[in-house]
């Protein structure tokens, strides 16, 4: 059974291009903001969640590839950043060859799950982990969603949207059913909404027609603000809090706050029910 706390969210979606990192950095400023304390996992070898935070490659001496492979704890990987409360485990290129280092490991799938349990019983636990995952279905992908209480997917506003997130849905699927039958859909999120554009419309109708209450109200604009914070190693929150794309992304984590109190009343309830 996943530690109740700290609860961990993985930002995924199996198809890039779709504001996962810009949306695991911003609502992690964004939660930390609100008077949470937060460690962003940063999974993918890109390691730009790394980078949105102004953290040097060449600084990064321990990172989540050690967590992964040599017992490092995510303690000793935490950097400090100009967020207060919020730290993040960093990510370098070594993460590629993640797959073939533990192919031969029978908790492959559950390594970060148990630094996170490691965590858990330390002074040093955070309230959230967010889990930036890579956009493919790697084993960084898997360890993430056998880690996490919930899933956030953010879906790009455009015509192949809903192709990405059955990927996505069929990897949570599988994951269910092999190491985390606690997995659940935090929310859907829609991303680079531009209200001109009749396509993006239509897609977010069909989004909400099949998917219906699992899609936040709030949507991420495009936004000029947001793409230019990481190449200042600010989150959009820090580099420009009056931007349409931060206050978005204030609101979002409002939802998000909201839907994690009505599913612990949720799972009380069960207890209760249990009982």
């Amino acid at each position: 059974m996943l530690p109740a706390r700290p609860r961990v969210i993985a930002v995924a979606n199996q198809k890039g291009g779709v504001g996962k990192t810009t949306t695991a950095i911003n609502a992690s400023t964004a939660l930390a903001a609100l008077g949470h304390s937060v460690m962003l996992v940063d999974l993918d070898p890109q390691g730009n969640a790394s980078t949105g935070f102004g953290i040097d490659p060449a600084d990064r001496a321990v990172t989540t590839y050690d967590v992964l492979t040599r017992g490092a704890t995510l303690a000793e990987a935490a950097m400090t950043t100009e967020v207060p409360h919020l730290t993040v485990a960093p990510a370098t290129m070594d993460l590629l060859s993640i797959d073939i280092e533990l192919s031969t490991h029978s908790d492959r799938a559950r390594r970060l799950r148990d630094a996170i349990a490691t965590l858990a019983r330390s002074d040093d636990s955070p309230a959230y982990i967010v889990i930036d995952c890579p956009p493919s279905l790697t084993m960084l992908t898997v360890n993430a969603l056998a880690a996490a209480h919930a899933v956030l997917a953010p879906l790009q506003c455009e015509f192949f949207a809903m192709e990405g997130l059955s990927q996505l849905m069929r990897t949570i699927s599988e994951v269910r059913d092999s190491v985390n039958p606690e997995l659940v859909i935090h929310g859907i999120v829609m991303t680079m909404y531009d209200a001109r554009n009749n396509l993006a419309n239509q897609v977010v109708a069909d989004v909400r027609s099949h998917l219906g209450d699992l899609v936040y109200e709030t949507m991420i604009p495009r936004n000029v603000r947001l793409s230019e914070a990481p190449s200042y190693g600010k989150p959009a929150l820090l580099y420009d809090l009056k931007c349409a794309g931060s206050q978005a992304y204030l609101r979002l984590v409002s939802e998000l706050i909201d839907r994690e109190e009505r599913m612990a009343e949720g799972r009380t309830e069960q207890r209760m029910g249990a009982d």
